[in-house]
């Protein structure tokens, strides 16, 4: 397995691509935009899902997109799925959310349906768990993948920083206990792919991460 991220959008976003070199299968993860040149990077993989963290314009405004692309190149519809239902308004405002940063080429998400805490997808073989982490988003999740250690995360937990709270609908004490309860205690060794900047590891970021000293 490989995990890479592509940053799409002005905004340097991880797009987050696992994929199984052996079998040519994907799986794609927060595709905020440049859907044509995703499309391209994958040209060699068959993509089994695009999942979504959660409903920020820069994390889902080029799924629908890469979407129909991939599914007219495969001939096969290609699911989308995520984040938690508590983020179905924000996926229905990307393109109001663009409009006021000044971007172009968003569109509105629409999932084949919203991702549960604690549920399990069977994709590439393997298994990744669901877990619902509200603070950044209220329908904010993350996938986990133990036997890989491997957690694609979003914007909650970040090299030595939490993810932004200082939206109406944010909760700063409410990240911060949803990290604790759902990340921090999976084992030290686990990878965090966050949805900007460098990835860094549960073990650093219980030791050192000022907001959980």
């Amino acid at each position: 397995m490989r995990v890479r991220t592509v940053q799409v959008t002005p905004l340097q976003q991880n797009c987050t691509l696992i994929e199984d070199p052996e079998t040519k299968r994907a799986v794609v993860i927060d595709p905020g935009g440049d859907a044509e040149a995703l499309a391209e990077t994958l040209k060699d993989f068959e993509v089994e899902a695009i999942l979504l963290t959660h409903g920020h314009l820069d994390h889902a405004g080029g799924a629908d997109a890469l979407r129909d692309l991939l599914s007219a190149r495969q001939g096969r519809p290609v699911r989308m799925l995520g984040p938690d239902e508590r983020d179905r308004f924000l996926l229905t405002s990307i393109e109001q959310q663009a409009a006021a940063f000044g971007l172009t080429g968003m569109r509105n998400a629409h999932p084949d349906r919203m991702l549960n805490d604690g549920e399990v997808l069977n994709l590439l073989n393997r298994t990744i768990k669901v877990a619902h982490v509200p603070g950044h988003t209220p329908g904010h999740v993350v996938f986990i993948m133990r036997p890989e250690k491997l957690a694609i995360v979003g914007d909650t937990l970040f090299r030595g920083v939490i993810g932004r709270t200082d939206f109406a609908y944010g909760d700063h004490e409410g990240l911060i206990a949803a990290i604790r309860e759902k990340l921090l205690t999976l084992p030290d060794d686990v990878t965090v792919v966050p949805g900007h900047g460098l990835p860094t590891t549960i073990g650093e970021e219980r030791r050192s991460n000022p907001f959980f000293q």
